[in-house]
């Protein structure tokens, strides 16, 4: 435990509470957290974990733009209903795929020594947080699965102020699932 895994983990906590709260300043905050993640993740061998940040910087910077178009007068970004229940779980097994294909590649090239859970868990993060740029309510329910997966992979890499972290995650996963529950008239319909 350091302070750079310190530092990270609060910035990612205050990133992940400004989205509960669906204010757009989140993404900024993501995207130092990333940043400071990718390396501490480099130091533990999270190889996948650590790509993982980078592909979050692209996709903070993606939400930052998708939410400024979404901001209601209040500041409050508008929760997008997500499409039909078929083409969510397309997007879940194509995530499946990619994530067991980067699993072999972690196998292949790397000393990961739990290169499945890594490349998936990292798989189902870049969906969750595609989700939530594109400002889906489901990416909560998805966030908090994937958190509570990787409480325990954090716990077995001796990471403990990331594994709290992500305990925490998965909290912060239901509260914003509730706060998300936005009246209709808040919602936007997505194609």
């Amino acid at each position: 435990m350091n302070a750079l895994e310190w530092v990270a983990a609060l910035a990612s906590a205050l990133g992940v509470w400004l989205t509960g709260q669906r204010l757009v300043a989140c993404w900024p905050v993501l995207v130092g957290a990333s940043i400071l993640y990718g390396v501490v993740f480099v130091r533990a061998a999270l190889y996948a974990d650590a790509a993982l940040q980078g592909v979050f910087v692209v996709l903070s910077v993606y939400g930052w733009w998708q939410w400024l178009r979404g901001v209601r007068a209040e500041g409050h970004v508008r929760v997008a209903l997500a499409p039909s229940a078929a083409r969510l779980w397309w997007h879940m097994g194509g995530t499946g795929v990619a994530g067991m294909g980067l699993a072999l590649a972690l196998r292949q090239w790397t000393d990961d020594p739990t290169p499945m859970g890594d490349a998936l868990l990292s798989a189902y993060s870049i969906l969750a947080q595609f989700w939530g740029a594109r400002r889906y309510r489901q990416s909560w329910l998805l966030w908090g699965v994937v958190d509570g997966l990787y409480t325990a992979l954090f716990m077995e890499r001796a990471l403990w102020v990331t594994a709290v972290l992500y305990a925490a995650f998965v909290g912060l996963a239901v509260r914003g699932w509730q706060k998300w529950g936005a009246p209709a008239t808040g919602c936007v319909r997505k194609k």
